[in-house]
């Protein structure tokens, strides 16, 4: 009786995580490590097929941003994988992309005229089973239109990425929220120069999970974590009633 009551706990939890967007590690869709930040999501798996938030209501905020989900959308790709990048103007510099693994051929980039243009085509983007990954850059986004957002990849499993610039922050149904900030680069001999691209990592909100800051650099295509710090602030970060 025990044994059956655990069984059936277990594929209850398991039920419930495949319906708020994360797939089990044997699916083949958790190809993408981030080394100790990954003790952070349910079954120590980045989830696939859904939606992410990133916080960066600053100019440098966006550039660090950037920077990391460049790195995330590496792993994702691997070398066959497509994905498009949306926003009103260009911040992302195409010949860089190779520092991280990605081809440039390989990341399409749509600029359109508005806020609300760059809202529809995420969603008309992220509706594509033949993407890997969409980011959109985007002002501002309320609950409703980020659930739709949620809707669109439960259907194709593209995995979506909202980069929020937004002065004050709302509710949204997204699965995590994340701050990334810049770090000093340091050199591996020591030497002065440019060195490897380091952030600040902060997992706000994870559904299921636990939330954590990090250093995290970027080394020979892939992230290494330099230290595990103190939780997230959350003074100023609202949070979905289901996360």
């Amino acid at each position: 009786m025990f044994v059956a009551k655990a069984e059936m706990l277990a594929q209850l939890q398991s039920d419930i995580l495949r319906l708020q967007g994360f797939k089990p590690a044997g699916s083949g869709l958790g190809a993408l490590s981030l080394g100790a930040i990954d003790a952070a999501f349910p079954n120590r798996t980045f989830p696939t097929g859904a939606v992410h938030e990133v916080v960066s209501p600053a100019s440098e905020d966006l550039a660090a941003a950037s920077g990391f989900l460049t790195g995330l959308m590496a792993g994702l790709m691997r070398s066959k994988g497509v994905a498009v990048w949306i926003s009103t103007r260009r911040t992302v510099f195409p010949p860089a992309l190779k520092a991280f693994g990605i081809k440039p051929d390989r990341l399409l980039f749509v600029e359109v005229p508005r806020e609300r243009d760059a809202l529809w085509a995420m969603e008309e983007a992220l509706k594509s089973p033949a993407l890997t990954a969409v980011v959109g850059e985007l002002r501002d986004i309320s609950f409703t239109a980020s659930r739709r957002l949620q809707l669109a990849v439960e259907q194709s499993q593209v995995t979506g990425f909202i980069i929020n610039r937004a002065a004050k922050l709302t509710t949204t149904a997204c699965v995590s929220r994340w701050r990334i900030t810049s770090l000093p680069s340091e050199t591996p001999d020591a030497l002065p120069g440019i060195g490897l691209p380091q952030w600040r990592v902060e997992l706000l909100r994870i559904r299921n999970g636990r939330p954590g800051v990090w250093q995290v650099q970027w080394q020979k295509n892939r992230f290494v974590v330099a230290a595990h710090n103190e939780q997230p602030t959350t003074n100023h970060e609202p949070l979905s009633q289901a996360g």
